[in-house]
């Protein structure tokens, strides 16, 4: 599944090619996402220009002086720039045209993803309005991990996947902060101390930036906005390593479920 720094090298992939970019025609060929897609984008988009692209969470955010096109990728979906003209393959199922010849074209094999339509204002929205912060901003810290963890009995790793806690901490990153942090992911959330939370959570930004800065991680079959793989699964300490050596202590790195996602961990070097 992508998840946000493969979402987020998508955006800064496909913004340079939209912005400012008038919409010509919307072409739906399968409506049947996780939810339908509205009809009336095919006449509502044609004619707005895209005055920016944003990222919150997973979502990606297309804006217009008449709404804003939400669009999230789900467990195997890729936006991608490519020119008008360009025949579509089994699994794309909405394409942009812009005027200048640019086409964004949604693919999604699995079909989890959406492509919705909200007029105006965003502020509100059901999908949106409870997401905890962006992990690379300022309003997220050690601190606010803390607080949010006392008197919680389910692991740290689950905790710090929880989207109302902060967003986008995903399975892949999870596991490579819980390693570089040496946190013990099956370990109780409430049992975490204030000075481990304020370094685990530097460590969560740290590795999200890397992963960002490397395109994310290829896994299955994601690609960027400008159909280029990421490169982040080449330093993965843990991530797909269960029955390897540990890259620090040499011990046997572990594999369990936790929450029904793998997990792997070092039992040497997290706590």
């Amino acid at each position: 599944m992508p998840e946000l720094p493969e979402v987020e090298t998508t955006r800064r992939g496909i913004e340079p090619h939209i912005r400012d970019a008038e919409i010509a025609e919307v072409v739906v060929r399968q409506p049947r996402l996780r939810w339908p897609v509205p009809e009336e984008i095919s006449s509502v988009l044609p004619g707005l220009v895209v005055e920016r692209v944003e990222r919150r969470a997973k979502y990606l955010l297309l804006y217009t002086p008449a709404g804003v096109l939400i669009i999230h990728l789900g467990m195997s979906g890729s936006l991608r720039i490519v020119k008008t003209g360009e025949s579509p393959a089994k699994h794309d199922h909405v394409d942009i045209l812009f005027r200048g010849g640019q086409v964004l074209r949604y693919t999604d094999p699995r079909r989890f993803g959406a492509v919705l339509w909200q007029p105006e204002s965003i502020v509100g929205h059901p999908l949106l309005k409870n997401l905890g912060p962006e992990p690379l901003s300022e309003d997220f810290d050690g601190e606010r991990l803390f607080a949010c963890s006392r008197q919680k009995k389910q692991p740290v790793k689950t905790f710090i996947m929880d989207n109302h806690v902060v967003v986008g901490v995903g399975n892949i990153y999870a596991n490579e902060a819980l390693f570089e942090a040496g946190v013990d992911p099956r370990k109780a959330a409430g049992r975490i101390s204030r000075q481990r939370y304020l370094r685990l959570a530097e460590i969560i930004k740290r590795v999200l930036a890397r992963a960002i800065e490397q395109g994310g991680a290829t896994l299955k079959d994601f690609v960027g906005g400008d159909g280029k793989p990421g490169y982040f699964q080449q330093q993965l300490q843990v991530y797909g390593r269960g029955g390897e050596k540990c890259r620090g202590c040499q011990k046997i790195l572990k594999e369990v479920k936790i929450g029904q996602r793998a997990t792997v961990f070092c039992s040497q070097c997290q706590r």
